[in-house]
């Protein structure tokens, strides 16, 4: 424009120097105008309840999403926005971050994620309970490819590295094993995992000495990981189980999250008091640790957790031989019988079958009826028999029901833990499942939050939102701020609701209204769109840089 002014100057005739100021200067004013207008918004939300995910009070405001982020948030007069919703009388927060999911293997049948999606989750860590992919750059490319319409982050699991370097051996590792299991997890971290993770209730890992674990850990805690643990033990045990958690996390640096908190078996019961205590008083000690639940009575694994662990070794053809031989069934037998006796229960009648491969006309059906159904005698005895007959015939996934209320709200009640699912894709009518796969966030909004009032509606979203986004370095995710992934979730508080039951399972929850993710809609109004705007996202070490 200056130059444009100085060939002006040179014009003698004052008409003509005029002409050339409006030829020349109204172009330009408006190329400078239109340069410096505000890029058009892809989507406006108006008039919203605003929870941003740091705990504090929520506040009206509107949220200006562009390029897969959030630009602005407050008073927003532009109307030119490409998508305008209107949530009056909606919450909108950031969306859900579910940090303990075993999606491995459902990726590629139901790429739309529905049973999160609908429960208002935008990022599932999964990874968990010491089962993952081993080769997670591979694991990376598959899912960047086929792409979800959930985020996903991924720890890398302990039993897996256990199981590609020794097999499914009840032994120590040697020096050599152990440096392979190192170079893996090393590995893992630099191709972008959050962290490890163990199941030591599940073979190979219940072989593992803490020593071992503690090894690992410190190649994850260097690199930015975190340790999540599905503990040795959450029912007589549990207090040691814990002690095992917090000494691993001391000892390696590393931050723990203990997976699936809770005290099983009626035995058992109140003893959240303790377990909670024990983690209040580590982190006053200086141990980053953390907790996650997921708000139900009954938990959900294998059938071969009901089996002694040194009868599951070297894979399925040795337990099928084992269990052939009459002194190893009257082991299994006996020792079956005195865990049921420990739980003050005359009956295998809290063993619900969730899918049994080899007979799915069982599933949904309790160990007692399957025994009775099966015409043996309605005694404890003929029931473990029939618990063998079902693991010679390749097991089944179970739910067991042994936790008591009070702990669920005892344990939902503690500031430091988050709420998470436990769960897979869901396969929609597919045998019957826990209902934490469907509804975990809803039924934390509507029946602890808005209808018993134990926790704040703010404090809830911060600890699905915030809380696990700072735990696994999940970057510009977890919060509603400028510059942030707009990951973001509208609801209405007054109608959200789990429709899951252990009965009838598979049912979406109802009242999520809207759920975007990286900025493109996935439910509109209530209905999933198709859109598949998930990505991977990478732990604090990729590629030794962080990203």
């Amino acid at each position: 424009m200056v130059f444009l002014l100085k060939r002006v100057r040179t014009v003698e005739d004052p008409l003509a120097k005029k002409r050339l100021n409006m030829k020349f200067l109204i172009p330009a004013f408006f190329c400078l105008i239109v340069s410096c207008a505000p890029p058009r918004i892809d989507l406006l939300i108006k008039n919203g309840k605003i929870i941003d995910g740091t705990g504090n009070p929520w506040f009206y405001g509107d949220i200006a999403v562009k390029d897969g982020k959030i630009i602005t948030i407050g008073k927003i007069i532009d109307t030119s926005a490409v998508k305008v919703i209107d949530a009056t009388g909606l919450v909108v927060s950031p969306g859900f971050i579910d940090v303990h999911t075993h999606i491995e293997g459902g990726e590629s049948t139901t790429p739309t994620a529905d049973n999160f999606i609908y429960d208002g989750v935008t990022t599932v860590i999964t990874g968990n309970c010491g089962s993952s992919k081993v080769d997670i750059s591979s694991y990376v490319r598959f899912i960047n490819s086929l792409k979800l319409s959930v985020n996903t982050a991924s720890l890398i699991g302990h039993n897996d590295i256990r199981k590609a370097v020794m097999g499914s051996v009840n032994r120590s590792p040697s020096e050599d094993e152990l440096q392979k299991m190192e170079t893996i997890v090393a590995r893992a971290m630099q191709d972008g995992a959050v962290g490890i993770s163990t199941g030591l209730i599940y073979i190979p890992g219940t072989y593992a000495k803490t020593e071992e674990i503690i090894r690992l850990a410190k190649i994850a805690a260097v690199r930015g990981g975190v340790y999540a643990t599905h503990m040795r033990n959450e029912a007589d045990s549990v207090q040691q189980a814990i002690g095992e958690a917090l000494r691993i996390g001391r000892e390696a640096g590393i931050p723990v999250e203990i997976s699936h908190f809770k005290v099983s078996g009626q035995q058992n019961w109140k003893r959240s008091i303790e377990t909670l205590a024990l983690i209040e008083q580590a982190r006053q000690e200086g141990i980053d640790v953390t907790i996650d639940q997921y708000p139900y009575t009954a938990s959900s694994t294998s059938l071969s957790t009901l089996l002694p662990e040194d009868v599951l070794s070297d894979g399925a053809d040795s337990v099928k031989a084992r269990l052939q031989r009459p002194e190893i069934k009257q082991y299994v037998i006996d020792s079956m019988l005195r865990n049921l006796n420990k739980r003050k229960l005359d009956h295998f009648s809290y063993a619900m079958v969730a899918y049994h491969a080899a007979d799915t006309t069982l599933n949904g059906k309790s160990i007692e009826a399957i025994n009775l159904l099966k015409g043996k005698k309605h005694e404890a005895r003929y029931e473990a028999e029939t618990v063998i007959e079902m693991m010679q015939h390749g097991g089944a996934g179970m739910v067991f029901h042994g936790m008591s209320e009070w702990d669920v709200r005892n344990i939902l009640s503690y500031s430091f833990n988050m709420f998470a699912s436990d769960a897979s894709i869901r396969a929609f009518g597919s045998g019957v499942p826990h209902p934490r796969g469907y509804g975990t966030n809803a039924r934390v909004l509507g029946r602890y939050v808005r209808d018993e009032k134990i926790i704040l509606l703010e404090e809830a979203i911060r600890r699905m939102t915030s809380l696990p986004a700072q735990k696994f370095k999940l970057k510009n995710r977890g919060l509603l701020l400028p510059r942030y992934a707009a990951d973001i979730v509208l609801f209405d508080a007054g109608a959200v609701a789990d429709l899951s039951t252990f009965e009838q399972p598979h049912a979406y929850s109802r009242g999520f209204r809207y759920v975007i993710v990286n900025g493109r809609l996935v439910v509109d109004q209530g209905k999933h769109t198709g859109e598949r705007s998930g990505r991977f996202l990478y732990g604090a070490f990729y590629n030794g840089i962080g990203k």
